[in-house]
């Protein structure tokens, strides 16, 4: 289990959310692969923590499907099966839907900044073939909708989705080939908002998870048959 050559500096005050979140980062972004053990010992030892926080957000993450584990013989990072992406995107698609409907009316123009500004870092991102930077700047843009829906409870059922979504084309990362196709359909859903056509951004909402969809299906049938 290869650790981040520099130690992580854990604060006391949050220390079971901070170790959960980094070690939630590490499963994301694939510097943990699947299938890698994840020892607690060494863990807590990189974080500056005792095993209890550590073991405990390993717990949180085998509920969230990310880590899964044999009693007293090993934890590790869950592996990734080709048909997991058909199951995900379409519940993600199907609650963005509903919660730019919520929002369409409710967008103001600083709303639509963020999202241009949010899309002309995800194509420079996806220029730079920076998977990380590429899928955060792509969830932040529709993070901006989902936030303007003023529902609590959808923005959390999306953010735990997010985080497989992100795993997903953080591992099956073709970054150039998205920017033609994904880019210019974040630009089509602005210009929607812009219009106020609600039913035309949702249109083209739904078009950009589709094609995300077949997209990343080509990506990981590919790697899984070779």
């Amino acid at each position: 289990m290869p650790l981040p050559d520099e130690k992580q500096s854990i604060r006391r005050s949050s220390m079971r959310e901070e170790v959960y979140s980094q070690l939630l980062t590490w499963i994301m972004d694939g510097t943990f692969h699947p299938g890698e053990k994840l020892v607690d010992k060494d863990l807590a030892d990189n974080m500056g923590v005792s095993r209890t926080p550590v073991r405990e957000a390993l717990c949180r993450l085998e509920d969230k499907g990310l880590v899964e584990s044999a009693a007293s013989r090993w934890t590790r990072v869950a592996e990734v099966s080709p048909e997991e992406p058909g199951m995900i995107y379409p519940v993600i698609w199907t609650l963005e839907e509903l919660a730019m409907s919520m929002a369409a009316a409710n967008i103001t123009g600083s709303d639509i900044q963020d999202m241009e500004n949010s899309n002309k870092m995800f194509k420079q991102a996806l220029m730079d073939n920076d998977p990380v930077a590429s899928t955060r700047f792509d969830a932040d843009f529709h993070d901006v909708f989902i936030n303007r829906s003023g529902n609590p409870h959808l923005k959390n059922i999306l953010s735990d989705l997010k985080v497989m979504y992100r795993r997903l084309e953080i591992l099956f990362f073709e970054g150039y080939t998205h920017i033609t196709s994904s880019f210019n359909e974040h630009e089509q859903i602005i210009s929607a908002l812009k219009q106020n056509e609600t039913e035309k951004a949702l249109k083209i909402l739904h078009t950009n998870w589709v094609n995300s969809l077949e997209r990343l299906n080509n990506r990981t049938n590919k790697d899984f048959n070779n």
